[in-house]
């Protein structure tokens, strides 16, 4: 696995694994995936009420890092029995999916990415085959209007022209079939079963019929549906936990013809685009992939988060683009289903600086050269086109001149926003521009330009 796995870039394949679709009709749907350049992820569940790590805490296995927020309990089993029973007490009361979908809609995101099921079993969504979700009757939230979370998030999303992608562990460790009782390990030892596969597999067999199932809802019920993201990268065949993720793939294709998966880790065919996680490359990736990064420090709310500021994210999400890759922003909602009005101001911040200057984000592709120094170049899908963003340092200001370092030749430079032609020199070391002089002596969070 280490081979597989970028150094720095946690939880990525590396490119030179990636298998290209051979369906036309996925490679389409990857090329539209390459024009949405920015996704809103959301980490929900019964681990948000109070405000600790998603599902990670359950593993005794990644104890040492997954449990350093509960400072209220010291034996391991009791937490644990508190955090299953967390469903008991799930009730966000403030939700409303239409307040998400339109603050994801007025700052420029294009498609959702919502955890339908983390590793913890508990399901946003009305699944037939287990009881520990948001409808079932011991969950107080299974009377809102709401209750069938992911249906209505996804539903409200849709309406305003932004794509899903449905979240779905692959691991599920409420599942008696996974975190099987008195097999060869204890339940939750670790993240993998607690039994060999190859050795018990009529027990494994349930778990691949369970797990099938429960993807086979989203596909059908939840849809339509454009990416199925999926994570819990050790349930793979080189792991010994072989859950025949082609033999479904193929006939959930048959109800979403083109569907987008992303194995996460795993490669191979199933893995259509590659996913850092925390983290950028620092270099251009030539296959589909995309960087899942936090707003806060954190996937699943926190009481004290801190939230990045309009600069950090117009920055981060030009580093991606103008290295190939999409960026999926993640929000973490409230216990009570609203969004952090701090994550929100952060947002509209980004989502106000692309209104100006999506032009050179949207529907690009990589340019050559692609960045130098604080410059980062995009290019439209013809090259007729350039585009040159300047990540401006927090108190550097514009003076009269701008040297934009683009080696090769330009007839004409606009300003986007100000839709401003430049008067420029061309010179050895780029484009020397005049700055209007409006912006002189200000520091705007990333100027723009169109070279043509």
């Amino acid at each position: 696995m280490a081979d597989a796995i970028i150094r720095g870039m946690h939880g990525c394949s590396r490119e030179e694994s990636y298998v290209a679709p051979e369906d036309p009709l996925v490679r389409e749907k990857l090329e539209w995936f390459r024009d949405q350049k920015l996704a809103l992820m959301m980490h929900f569940g019964i681990y948000s009420e109070i405000g600790i790590c998603e599902s990670w805490p359950l593993s005794d296995g990644d104890a040492e890092w997954g449990r350093n927020e509960i400072d209220w309990e010291s034996d391991p089993e009791t937490f644990k029995n508190q955090y299953r029973d967390l469903n008991k007490s799930f009730n966000p009361v403030r939700l409303r999916p239409e307040v998400w979908a339109d603050v994801a809609a007025r700052n420029g995101f294009r498609y959702l990415i919502f955890t339908t099921k983390h590793h913890d079993g508990f399901c946003l969504f009305d699944s037939k085959y287990t009881d520990y979700k948001s409808t079932a009757p011991d969950c107080p939230f299974h009377t809102h209007r709401y209750a069938d979370i992911a249906k209505h998030v996804f539903d409200a999303f849709r309406a305003r022209g932004i794509g899903i992608a449905a979240y779905f562990s692959k691991p599920d460790w409420h599942c008696p079939w996974y975190w099987a009782e008195g097999m060869d390990r204890p339940v939750a030892y670790n993240r993998n079963p607690t039994y060999k596969p190859s050795e018990h597999p009529e027990i494994w067999e349930k778990f691949v019929e369970f797990t099938h199932n429960q993807m086979m809802e989203l596909v059908r019920d939840y849809g339509p549906i454009d990416i199925l993201w999926l994570d819990g990268g050790q349930v793979n065949p080189g792991n010994g936990q072989d859950i025949r993720l082609s033999e479904f793939v193929k006939e959930a294709r048959k109800i979403r013809p083109g569907l987008i998966t992303a194995d996460r880790t795993v490669g191979g065919e199933n893995e259509n685009y590659i996913t850092p996680e925390q983290s950028v490359p620092d270099y251009p990736i030539r296959v589909p992939w995309e960087s899942c990064v936090t707003v806060g420090y954190a996937f699943s709310y926190r009481f004290a988060d801190r939230y990045k500021t309009p600069r950090q994210l117009v920055h981060l999400l030009t580093d991606v683009v103008c290295r190939g890759g999409n960026l999926a922003l993640n929000i973490a909602p409230q216990p009570d289903g609203n969004l952090p009005a701090a994550a929100v101001r952060a947002v509209d911040g980004l989502g106000a600086w692309l209104r100006d200057n999506g032009e050179a984000i949207y529907g690009t592709r990589l340019a050559d050269p692609n960045e130098d120094g604080i410059t980062a170049f995009t290019a439209s899908k013809d090259g007729r086109k350039h585009y040159a963003v300047v990540r401006l340092p927090e108190g550097e200001k514009l003076g009269e001149t701008l040297t934009i370092p683009w080696p090769h030749e330009a007839e004409k430079v606009t300003l986007l926003g100000l839709e401003a032609p430049m008067s420029f020199e061309k010179t050895d070391a780029g484009l020397v521009l005049r700055i209007p002089e409006i912006l002189v002596g200000h520091n705007p969070i990333a100027p723009a330009f169109r070279i043509e």
